[in-house]
């Protein structure tokens, strides 16, 4: 079997990084190209973050496509202060680090996706962290490619806890819901990691310690980036006991189902309210498009997490 090729669409913040070193780290999976998105920061400042890991993780080879600006239906985007307050002002916990030597690649996000897709079809995993801007233009620009794609594992929505913008909305699918929408419907196979499951995944000190412990630079760096999201989810109120692992958890699901528990469920995403729920229209069809993760084995996964990271960054 082919090993799967993947594309990580992040607007780079504190887990976005996570959960780049967690593609480069798996062995089931070569990350070809990361597209960026507005969400936790500006698109540019997403680029210039993502290449700036890259480089500090020795993997300058892997190119970076700048994505949308903004939401399909608004012509700006502004940080929201509650990202800022849990990301930093520079969405990577306020940690400075070297401008990248690489730039962003000049084809455009969406004209990458739809050459991957035509290019590796089944073996074509996308892992979008930020909004579904660019996958659900990359659909519009070319329908055909909704039924190339072989995987497309996001991180976003809620379906049985509460949202974390409204009582029923997430951050990702908040910044975009008609996109969301668009992508739900038409991919041929789309996994849902939500935050059904992702407030379940936590990291704490102890584990970004274990960076600290390697005495490396790289080890250093995720170490008091995670350590920055650790204190703003202490100080928000969020969650006293460590922070979520939102976007590395989609990662690692998009390699391997076995850490969650889906529900297959045909979904859509109330364009008014954002809210990912049941699609009325689409419930009795025997073919299921979409699945929600709903339950997660959270010492499996902090194992091969932490075991990933710490080989990357060592």
């Amino acid at each position: 079997m082919a090993k799967k090729k993947m594309i990580l669409d992040l607007d780079t913040g504190v887990d976005d990084a996570l959960a780049l070193a967690y593609a480069l780290a798996t062995p089931d999976a070569d990350l070809i190209g990361v597209v960026s998105s507005f969400g936790n920061t500006q698109v540019e400042t997403a680029a210039q973050n993502t290449l700036k890991l890259l480089e500090l993780l020795g993997k300058s080879d892997v190119p970076v496509f700048v994505g949308a600006a903004h939401s399909s239906t608004t012509d700006n985007f502004e940080t929201m202060q509650v990202s800022m307050d849990i990301h930093g002002k520079n969405a990577i916990g306020d940690v400075d680090l070297p401008d990248p030597k690489t730039t962003p690649a000049t084809t455009s996000a969406v004209d990458f996706l739809i050459a991957s897709a035509h290019q590796y079809a089944d073996d074509l995993v996308v892992v979008p962290t930020g909004p579904l801007t660019n996958l659900a233009a990359a659909f519009k620009k070319d329908p055909q490619i909704a039924d190339l794609i072989g995987n497309i594992t996001l991180m976003g929505g809620a379906l049985v806890v509460p949202g974390n913008v409204t009582s029923y909305t997430e951050a990702n699918i908040n910044q975009d819901p008609k996109a969301a929408d668009y992508v739900f419907k038409h991919a041929k196979h789309l996994v849902m990691v939500g935050l059904d499951v992702t407030l379940q995944t936590l990291l704490t000190k102890q584990e970004t310690q274990q960076w600290r412990d390697l005495g490396t630079e790289k080890g250093r760096v995720f170490a008091d980036i995670f350590d920055y999201y650790i204190d703003a989810y202490y100080n928000l109120d969020i969650n006293k006991a460590g922070a979520a692992l939102h976007d590395p958890l989609a990662v690692g699901v998009a390699v391997d189902p076995n850490f969650v528990t889906l529900l297959p469920l045909n979904m859509m995403v109330d364009v008014n309210d954002g809210r990912t729920i049941g699609d009325p229209s689409r419930l009795r069809d025997p073919h299921k498009n979409n699945y929600v993760a709903v339950e997660v084995d959270e010492p499996f996964y902090l194992e091969r997490f932490m075991n990933y990271t710490l080989a990357v960054l060592s």
